[in-house]
C-alpha cells in the first residue's frame, strides 16, 4: 500500500486520511489540507482504495464501490502505516464516512485515538430523507466532523436534526460548501477557512493528548 506523507515524523500525532469518492489522494483540496496540517506540527499520511490506486495503472477508472466493501481496506492502511505515535483516522468525504464505520473496532482494540470526518456526506446530494447516520448515534470513538455550513451533503439546518453520539464534535466552516468554499460575499477566503478547519482539528488532537485519551494506544 503506497502512502503519502506530510509534517514531522516525530510529530506528537499522526493523522490518517482517505480521499472521497471521485477524487484522488492527491487532489487539491488533499493536499492544501495536509499541508495546511503539517504547518500546524501534525504528521500526515494519506492512502488511496485500491479501486482509485487502479485509475493510475491499465486497470482504468472504475466506479467507487459502496463504502461497506472497502472498510477492510481502511482497516489494512492502519496496519500497513504502524503509526508509532497516537492515530487519528478519517477523511474527505467517502473517506470520512469508511474510517467512521471502522472507528470503534479500532478504538476498542487501541490502535487509534480517535476519527475526523472532512466534509461527511450525511445524505446524498437532494435526498435529506436517505441518511447515513444510523452509527454516528452510537459512536463511542471521540470524533471531530469539519463541515460546511451550506455542504449539499449535510447542511448546519440538517444536521441539527439528527441524533448524533455526544463523543462526535462539529466544527462548522463559515458559509462552506463540501470543499469549505464558502459562498460569494461571505467575508471569507477558502484559503481562510481550510486554515480554520486546520485549527480547529489541531486544537480537537491537542485536547485528545492533554486529556489522557490518545495514552490508550
Amino acid at each position: 500500500m503506497n502512502f503519502l506523507h506530510d509534517g514531522p515524523e516525530d510529530a506528537a500525532a499522526c493523522v490518517l486520511l482517505a480521499h472521497g469518492a471521485g477524487a484522488p489522494m492527491d487532489s487539491r483540496f488533499m493536499n492544501d489540507f495536509a499541508a495546511a496540517l503539517a504547518e500546524r506540527g501534525l504528521r500526515v499520511s494519506r492512502f488511496e482504495f485500491a479501486y482509485m490506486a487502479g485509475r493510475r495503472t491499465d486497470a482504468g477508472r472504475k466506479p467507487p464501490p459502496r463504502a461497506e466493501r472497502v472498510m477492510g481496506e481502511y482497516v489494512e492502511a492502519v496496519a500497513a502505516l504502524g503509526a508509532k505515535q497516537p492515530l487519528i483516522v478519517g477523511g474527505k468525504s467517502m473517506g470520512g464516512r469508511v474510517a467512521s464505520m471502522v472507528a470503534d473496532e479500532l478504538f476498542k482494540a487501541r490502535k487509534i485515538a480517535g476519527l475526523v470526518c472532512l466534509g461527511y456526506p450525511f445524505h446524498p446530494p437532494g435526498t435529506p430523507e436517505k441518511t447515513r447516520t444510523a452509527h454516528l448515534e452510537k459512536l463511542a470513538t471521540p470524533a471531530l466532523i469539519c463541515q460546511g455550513m451550506r455542504d449539499p451533503f449535510g447542511t448546519e439546518a440538517d444536521v441539527a436534526g439528527y441524533a448524533l453520539s455526544p463523543s462526535i464534535g462539529i466544527h462548522w466552516v463559515t458559509a462552506g460548501d463540501h470543499d469549505f468554499r464558502p459562498a460569494k460575499g461571505a467575508g471569507v477566503t477558502a484559503k481562510e477557512n481550510l486554515g480554520t478547519a486546520a485549527d480547529a482539528l489541531a486544537a480537537w488532537i491537542d485536547g485528545l493528548i492533554s486529556s489522557g485519551v490518545a495514552d490508550r494506544r
